[in-house]
């Protein structure tokens, strides 16, 4: 039993994490109650970007609040009731949004996303996937000049980290997107980023790569975890009563991690959510997109995919479980077809999914204080497909003792959890 691993959670953190930890010859299973990459995994827009290093809550974030408060954008929208029962949460969240903080984060961040870039290019080919990366980067545009020039620091952040951008005017717009409508003066491209055709296809590659080298994913609803009674290793219980022992447990489970580890362990986690929209479209005639753009004026992504044009929407803060409120992606609707020949929504019902941000916007990747064996990598905002196989590559160093690619303080667990 020493050398066994329970991973909880077939997203692409814990599947990548199980593949990591087969690759240094652990014996790994995967436990979730559905099948790998149909949550949270399955409905972003595909990027692996490395502009992704700018947090949500960068010093800016002061002058934007009043138009944000007024909750009424389809980039942003929240849950009143949510955020008062969760205001230590969004206290923290403000409270980082300060010039320090910001450095910590995004240096962090870079450091994570460069690894997992790598670890993904690598793990594409090794999974038969490498059909479906495309190199093309992706396209931030602008609807004017003002919207543009309120951007510099983000910008001079990119700088900063050597991120590779070429700022178009509408005539370079054009050039690079020719089937989009004249509509944005400025745009940036971000040239070193990466996206995929199926963000969901993608991790089930990955976990048929697993399946094959030895791996076991059992589909199943755990009830808990707690120490074997030797106290050498962990107990995985399922909800139906039968139980599995392993050496370490990782804990993956997303925004479902909050509720599992309060009712498993009696741990605290500032967790919210960031749940998101999407709705697959196709394109008028002959229209069609080389890369994703986010239209930043108009609060959307529209990511070519296997499926049509993906559009996804931007954040909004609410219960995990709450509702549909499909109001943001009415909003993005209307402005994508400002902006493109979109045709017919393509199904019947939009797609939604939450995505588990702590205050610092940055994941706890590392071993659970008081708990030894149990190890931490959750907590990936909206950036999890960029940083999931990095996360991975990570966490396997530091169980094995090892030295890490770059310094993982800023990711550790006892920033939150004590």
């Amino acid at each position: 039993m020493r050398n066994t691993v329970a991973v909880l959670g077939a997203g692409i953190v814990g599947v990548s994490c199980a593949l990591e930890l087969q690759r240094r010859g652990h014996d790994v299973t995967i436990f979730d109650r559905v099948a790998p990459g149909r949550e949270t995994s399955y409905g972003n827009a595909g990027v692996i970007a490395r502009s992704s290093l700018v947090p949500f809550n960068h010093p800016g974030l002061w002058a934007m609040l009043p138009k944000l408060l007024k909750n009424n954008s389809a980039s942003f929208r929240y849950d009143p009731l949510f955020l008062a029962r969760n205001l230590p949460w969004a206290l923290g969240f403000l409270s980082r949004a300060r010039a320090g903080s910001f450095q910590e984060t995004t240096t962090a961040l870079d450091g994570l996303i460069r690894l997992s870039t790598k670890e993904h290019q690598r793990l594409l080919v090794e999974a038969g996937a490498a059909h479906r990366l495309r190199a093309t980067g992706w396209l931030f545009l602008y609807r004017s000049e003002q919207g543009f020039a309120g951007t510099r620091l983000a910008r001079d952040t990119l700088d900063k980290f050597g991120v590779s951008t070429q700022t178009l005017d509408a005539r370079g717009v054009s050039e690079l997107e020719p089937d989009l409508k004249p509509l944005f003066p400025r745009a940036l491209w971000i040239k070193d980023t990466f996206s995929v055709d199926s963000p969901g296809q993608v991790v089930e590659a990955y976990a048929k790569l697993f399946v094959a080298r030895g791996g076991r994913i059992k589909q199943t609803l755990v009830g808990g975890i707690g120490r074997s009674g030797t106290r050498d290793g962990w107990q995985i219980t399922e909800e139906i009563g039968l139980v599995h022992e392993a050496a370490r447990v990782v804990l993956a489970l997303g925004p479902w991690t909050k509720e599992f580890a309060r009712k498993s362990l009696g741990l605290s986690v500032p967790m919210a959510f960031e749940r998101g929209y999407h709705m697959h479209y196709g394109a008028v005639g002959s229209a069609s997109l080389g890369r994703p753009i986010y239209d930043t004026g108009g609060g959307y992504v529209l990511s070519p995919m296997e499926q049509g044009l993906r559009l996804t929407t931007g954040v909004q803060l609410a219960a995990r479980d709450a509702p549909k409120n499909l109001a943001q992606l009415e909003l993005a609707e209307r402005s994508a077809r400002e902006a493109f020949p979109l045709d017919r929504r393509l199904e019947t019902e939009a797609w939604l999914g939450s995505r588990p941000t702590l205050p610092d916007s940055r994941p706890i990747i590392g071993e659970c204080p008081r708990h030894p064996g149990l190890w931490l990598a959750f907590g990936h905002q909206h950036i999890g497909f960029s940083t999931g196989p990095g996360t991975a590559a990570l966490l396997a160093s530091m169980m094995a003792g090892e030295a890490c690619a770059f310094d993982p303080m800023p990711f550790r667990p006892s920033r939150f959890i004590r």
